[in-house]
């Protein structure tokens, strides 16, 4: 279980880097993609923070996650300037694709050809 230390700064750093994506993420990915953080964990000790990203308007969501992998020196460097002041130390990060949504679409597809096929044999 989080402690509220661990919420307090995977918020912290969930507003900050969502603001990043947002300033710099289209030199990143390109403008095409809407990309999000959806969640941040911090490990007990603060210094990795798991980063939840959720990507629209690609099939290939993975390759953005790479990109940003690629990014990373920049991308930390920056959330480190914004956040450099309310923290000791800069932890690292660490992105994962979160399908939650997709997950919810591809469920909500099933139950509607469940439901059209159960009307269908109602008939």
């Amino acid at each position: 279980m989080e402690s509220i230390r661990q919420k307090q700064v995977g918020e912290v750093i969930r507003r900050y880097f969502g603001m990043i994506l947002t300033e710099e993420g289209s030199n990143i990915y390109g403008r095409d993609k809407l990309v999000t953080v959806t969640e941040v964990k911090m490990t007990p000790d603060l210094l990795i923070a798991k980063i939840y990203i959720s990507v629209y308007g690609t099939e290939n969501k993975q390759e953005v996650i790479l990109m940003m992998e690629d990014n990373y020196p920049h991308l930390r460097a920056a959330l480190s300037s914004k956040i450099g002041k309310q923290m000791r130390r800069m932890p690292e990060l660490e992105f994962f694709l979160d399908d939650t949504v997709d997950e919810m679409y591809r469920v909500e597809a099933l139950l509607n050809r469940v439901g059209e096929e159960d009307k269908k044999i109602g008939k």
